[in-house]
């Protein structure tokens, strides 16, 4: 598996030197580097990006900024991606390289609650991508289609893509009672897969992506 990784990963566009430095920093200098979205995911959310090719990106979960900018190398001239990140420690270190990017001025960086945040940018967004507190992927659906309180962020066309989303394996293994990351990521595969106003698909690579289609 090892070898055939290497040569996908070799037959793949070759990673940017800024990407690929914010990779080897994430590693240095925080505590759960996993999280970062990394070369492959990186380029298969840029792909998306270039083929939906979407006026407005809503990003919930920015971490150190790689899927940001991933996805802003995609963008359209005149486009627009608002990433979301709850953690303000991790505001400087991200904003850095979004400075450093030819495609920084399309990053709007904003700290704080996803579902507090969300609402009040206005507008909808043609793509999200879903990569925050995985106790919270419920609600943020909720959030998405309108089925909390407020006006749908998301219409007909929309994209949903999101992360973390087979849990390394727990969404089929017995779930403890006081695990409610892996109760929220169930219960948010059942809430997509039983909603008839959306389109998925689960796509096994690396922690797993729900694609979702919005009719």
């Amino acid at each position: 598996m090892e070898a055939l990784e290497r040569y996908v990963h070799d037959h793949t566009e070759a990673e940017e030197e800024l990407l690929q430095e914010l990779d080897r920093e994430t590693h240095r200098r925080t505590v759960a580097p996993r999280m970062l979205s990394g070369h492959l995911q990186g380029k298969l959310l840029k792909m998306l990006v270039r083929m939906h090719r979407p006026r407005r990106v809503l990003e919930i979960g920015t971490f150190t900024g790689y899927s940001a900018l991933s996805m802003a190398a995609g963008l359209d001239d005149g486009a627009e991606l608002h990433t979301v990140e709850v953690d303000d420690e991790l505001e400087e270190f991200a904003q850095s390289y979004f400075d450093r990017s030819p495609h920084g001025p399309k990053i709007r960086l904003h700290i704080g609650s996803a579902l507090d945040i969300a609402p009040a940018l206005g507008g909808r967004f043609d793509l999200v991508f879903i990569d925050g507190d995985k106790r919270e992927y419920p609600d943020y659906y909720r959030m998405l289609m309108g089925d909390r309180d407020c006006r749908p962020l998301v219409g007909p066309g929309s994209v949903l893509v999101a992360d973390n989303i087979l849990w390394s394996g727990k969404v089929v293994e017995p779930v403890v009672a006081r695990d409610r990351h892996t109760q929220a990521l169930l219960e948010f595969n059942r809430m997509v897969a039983d909603d008839p106003r959306v389109e998925n698909v689960i796509v096994p690579l690396r922690d797993g992506l729900n694609l979702i289609y919005v009719k």
